[in-house]
């Protein structure tokens, strides 16, 4: 492409006048649609580029196009037809048959290789969406669980190559399963080729980093940010002997923040982004995302150019690749969180996914309180999401859980925020009267009195106790209260992710403390190792395993044959007549209304038919319910933790 082409005012015009005589030899026959592609983009693209960087805007737009159509040239066909399907089918990561599933690759099967002969199981679940956690070269010893990365374009090697990463892609598109990768946005590791050639004084590569002379700069920011790791990584700035300066490093010493108000950043994360993904990945989960924007006198977290940057990648990865997603790992405030999605402008597109922590939060919360009140409040607050976008839910993820629970939500039911945080920690470390959790506390900060979770899904839900003491009521007890967490996550995401092992109720694994590269995170305590063994034990009758195992597989089920359940329905938080019962309605324009009724009581609740909106003038059915829940001629009956999904007719 003859990038001096390209239009002074972002328009489509001179650009697409050149581009069937520049690009037919190498795209062929593909040369109209990616002409379409452009055409349709190129407005967005131009526009947040413009907004990021004025002075370099018009140069940068010809350039990053550029990339872009290289990128889409080298597309192999298999992949340029996937391209074409998700073009004629734009909500197919929306539909209710998608369930995804989280997992470590080696801690799955050993390695990419072993992962591909896992799949049979994934499909026994219902799986449709396969997050590896990091795979990328880390740097060596110490990585945050693989987040320090070392190559972008090579597989860890303990994993295998990415030859193994392009095979295994193949083989879940054939069997209908996306995979998805986590892309780092924020840093690099201090061994990755772009530090290495800042460290030995390239001056072009020095740039790619915040590197501060003196510690005034530091010190300046240092007095609006805040400490995301203060127990073993205090500060946001590392002095780097070698540079003679200071390196802004948000997470580790060893995690270099990249410089995002540099062009060339943002042209070096495209390319790897689209090398990506032609080797077969179809969602990029960004990590770390809202800190790539600093501004002196913020909190450096969500600044509006973080959405200008993604806005403009998302409009030339289109250009290149139409497949691939993008989901947000934003783990922010409400009001912060919603725009990842691209909501406040018509004609913003961001990610199309991002994380509902608050719901994971509000989950756990319920489950310890037995009221469903706190939760009802949060999530009316929270803004509805665009139609093209969608949430991923969880229960458990294989990070901590940090009581995102805001001294206004708390205060709406009467509580005071840091008294409920603190007893939220207490209960699931198992430290609080009647507590049936087994959790640890992470990351406790002395001076603020904060602190997180770390534990296994079963362990929280009070399985480990109720096996250690061979209690069978408390057993049913504790994997009753496992499937309304899912129910609840199955209902309203557009695409709900299991977490490992909690298919199967594996409980916390304290060997890591035996390994002296986790001893000192005990979030590996919920990070454990595929037992196969145990894993046959689903098909053991009455077994734990097998019980986890089916009540996920008959919700994963009962979602896909549930067509109100699309990820495009809107999504209402209803006055409930029971404390401890949560009432969503979920509506998409092409079904009828589907309520989903979660009960958090200890105790059986009994909803009358004038209590229930679902009943006023409508018939019903049940799609999906937990054990006891029975719909009677005057009431809907909920069993302890029971929970239904209420179809209007």
């Amino acid at each position: 492409m003859d990038a001096r082409r390209a239009p002074d005012d972002g328009s489509a015009g001179n650009l697409l006048d050149g581009l069937a005589t520049d690009l037919r030899e190498r795209l062929g026959e593909d040369v109209d649609l990616v002409a379409a592609r452009l055409e349709r983009r190129l407005g967005a693209a131009a526009s947040a580029l413009r907004r990021l960087y004025p002075d370099v805007a018009r140069p940068l737009l010809e350039r990053t196009l550029a990339i872009a159509v290289d990128a889409a040239a080298a597309r192999p066909a298999e992949l340029r037809r996937l391209d074409l399907r998700r073009e004629a089918c734009p909500d197919w990561y929306q539909r209710p048959e998608m369930v995804g599933y989280v997992a470590y690759a080696d801690r799955l099967a050993g390695d990419l290789a072993g992962v591909g002969t896992r799949l049979d199981y994934l499909a026994e679940l219902g799986i449709r969406y396969l997050h590896l956690m990091p795979l990328l070269r880390p740097r060596p010893g110490e990585s945050d669980g693989g987040y320090a990365v070392a190559s972008y374009d090579e597989v860890d090697p303990r994993l295998g190559t990415m030859d193994d990463l392009e095979r295994l892609a193949g083989d879940l598109r054939g069997r209908g399963i996306s995979l998805c990768i986590d892309l780092v946005l924020n840093h690099t590791a201090r061994e990755h080729a772009w530090a290495e050639a800042a460290l030995a004084g390239d001056p072009t590569y020095r740039a790619f980093y915040h590197v501060f002379p003196s510690r005034s700069g530091p010190d300046a920011y240092e007095r609006t940010l805040r400490e995301v790791f203060p127990a073993f990584a205090p500060g946001n700035f590392t002095w780097e002997p070698t540079l003679d300066a200071w390196v802004w490093t948000t997470f580790n010493s060893w995690q270099w923040d990249l410089d995002w108000s540099n062009p060339d950043v943002f042209c070096a994360m495209l390319e790897t982004i689209l090398r990506l993904a032609n080797r077969g990945v179809e969602v990029f989960r960004l990590d770390a995302v809202p800190f790539i924007w600093k501004r002196l006198g913020t909190s450096c977290e969500n600044q509006p150019e973080v959405h200008d940057v993604i806005c403009a990648l998302r409009a030339l990865v289109g250009v290149a690749a139409p497949a691939v997603l993008f989901k947000a790992e934003a783990i922010v405030a409400p009001d912060d969180l919603t725009p990842y999605l691209g909501t406040g402008d018509p004609e913003r597109v961001e990610c199309e996914l991002a994380y509902h922590n608050l719901l994971m939060v509000m989950l756990w919360s319920s489950l310890a309180t037995r009221e469903a009140q706190l939760m009802r409040g949060a999530l009316e607050r929270l803004g509805q999401v665009p139609e093209h976008a969608g949430w991923t839910t969880y229960v458990r993820c294989h990070d901590d859980i940090g009581w995102a629970v805001t001294d206004e939500d708390a205060g709406a039911v009467g509580w005071s925020g840091f008294h409920h945080r603190s007893f939220l920690n207490e209960f699931y470390r198992g430290a609080f009267p009647g507590s049936f959790a087994a959790g640890e506390l992470f990351q406790v900060n002395e001076e603020t009195g904060d602190a997180r979770i770390s534990g296994s899904a079963a362990s929280l839900c009070g399985v480990e106790r109720a096996v250690a003491s061979g209690d069978a009521a408390a057993l049913d007890v504790a994997l009753r209260r496992l499937e309304l967490l899912h129910a609840v996550s199955f209902a309203l995401g557009a695409i709900p992710l299991v977490y490992m092992g909690d298919e199967l109720a594996l409980l916390n694994d304290r060997s890591y403390v035996d390994d002296p590269a986790t001893a000192g995170d005990n979030r590996w305590l919920h990070r454990p190792r595929m037992d196969w063994d145990v894993a046959e034990r689903r098909h053991v009758a009455g077994s734990v395993e097998a019980r986890a195992f089916a009540s996920l597989r008959r919700l994963a089920a009962a979602r896909a044959a549930s067509p109100e359940l699309h990820g495009g329905g809107r999504i209402a938080v209803e006055r409930s007549p029971h404390p401890a019962v949560l009432l969503v309605r979920r509506k998409h324009a092409q079904a009828a209304p589907l309520w989903l009724v979660a009960s958090f009581a200890d105790e059986p609740v009994a909803i009358g038919r004038g209590e229930l909106p679902v009943w006023r003038g409508r018939g019903h059915v049940l799609r999906a319910a937990s054990a006891g829940t029975r719909l009677e001629d005057a009431q809907l009956v909920l069993e302890p933790q029971g929970w239904a999904w209420l179809a209007s007719t």
